[in-house]
């Protein structure tokens, strides 16, 4: 939340006329610290006072109707009372429960993944290290997240349960909310720039009292992406890719604004449908996809499929294009964790500069010789 400079002057102006010093240099000290140091992520805020936060998560699933604003509170602060309405959290946290794989990555970066009590469906953690936890028994399964296991989330009392909506109508978080149980929705999700998704380790960082090493963290992440795209800032980009897959009887392309757009442009690669504007996907039929796509360069395929000939018995018309035929597919998909957990879906949020330097890997594979692949597979 950058302070304008017509703002600015109000303030000076303010002061200089009431000729009131001291009130002069606290206006100056909470110019400074109420500051929103979230900086990619469009859909959170956090503006750090003396002895509290103000969160804020906007824009927390498609067509939203509400914002959430939660305090977090350190010990012995005095929060002011127009702040009162909204939820309070003590920080930092002991212990929580999460909803998303995707959230476990932000735990492991700031080495408070010991405080994590409950998650639910636990065979879709992949992490080495939290599995290990699971495995000992100290992160419970507690059920789904549709169906959240309220009488064990009581049981459990953790500080708080993080959780996700996806739209307007969620009675389960009511049932939280009523049951005294401390909720936070997070929205890392909608966050359709890569480094926005990324930067949300800052929310687990003010929930930890970890700010300084979320920062830290994330500024190395910044500098790695920029680096990798940096790399690759010369190269046209020739390389036409098609992307997705047929399910049931339709082909989902992700639209120009998407989070898996953004890497292809940022790669340096004609992604064909970079122009279909909006940010989710868009069903095709097979046909508009083979009409554009036949001759495509690459294709970025979905799903765990592990070979071309296992690709080819999901649907024969696959061979119709000359990305099959070259063998020139991919998928980020094709690793798992030890309970089938995807890799990809639980670690590239949290690290993008990992995922780009894949695709540059993938369309540019003379700049990265040695470089391995965190989640790509070619299919073979």
């Amino acid at each position: 939340m950058k302070i304008s400079l017509s703002k600015s002057v109000f303030f000076i102006s303010f002061f200089i006329l009431t000729g009131c010093k001291k009130n002069e240099t606290e206006a100056v000290t909470e110019i400074k610290i109420a500051k929103n140091y979230i900086e990619y992520a469009s859909g959170l805020s956090i503006v750090k006072h003396e002895g509290y936060s103000v969160v804020t998560v906007s824009n927390p699933w498609p067509n939203a109707n509400k914002n959430f604003t939660y305090i977090l509170t350190e010990k012995d602060a005095k929060v002011p009372d127009s702040l009162h309405e909204y939820t309070v959290i003590k920080v930092p946290l002991e212990s929580v429960v999460v909803t998303s794989t995707t959230n476990i990555p932000f735990l492991e970066m700031l080495d408070v993944e010991n405080k994590l009590t409950g998650f639910p469906h636990t065979d879709y953690i992949s992490s080495e290290k939290t599995r290990a936890l699971i495995d000992k028994g100290s992160v419970k399964n507690v059920g789904q997240n549709e169906k959240l296991n309220i009488e064990q989330l009581i049981e459990l009392s953790p500080d708080l349960i993080v959780t996700f909506g996806v739209d307007n109508n969620n009675p389960m978080l009511d049932n939280l909310k009523k049951s005294g149980l401390n909720v936070l929705i997070q929205a890392d999700w909608m966050e359709q720039s890569p480094l926005g998704k990324a930067e949300w380790v800052k929310l687990y960082g003010a929930l930890f009292g970890k700010e300084e090493k979320a920062k830290e963290l994330f500024d190395k992440i910044v500098t790695s992406y920029n680096q990798a795209k940096k790399l690759v800032a010369e190269k046209p980009a020739i390389s036409t890719v098609l992307y997705g897959s047929m399910y049931e009887d339709v082909w989902y392309v992700a639209k120009g604004n998407s989070w898996v757009a953004q890497f292809m442009k940022d790669a340096q690669a004609n992604y064909l449908w970079a122009s279909l504007e909006g940010s989710g996907s868009q069903g095709l039929s097979f046909e508009k996809i083979l009409d554009k796509a036949k001759s495509a360069h690459f294709w970025i395929a979905t799903g765990s499929v592990k070979s071309l000939n296992e690709f080819a018995k999901m649907n024969p018309h696959y061979s119709e294009f000359d990305a099959f035929k070259n063998k020139t597919i991919y998928t980020f998909e094709g690793k798992l964790g030890a309970t089938g957990g995807t890799i990809y879906y639980e670690t590239s949020p949290s690290r993008p500069d990992l995922v780009l330097k894949d695709y540059i890997k993938i369309f540019h594979p003379d700049l990265l010789p040695s470089y391995e692949f965190t989640f790509a597979s070619k299919l073979n």
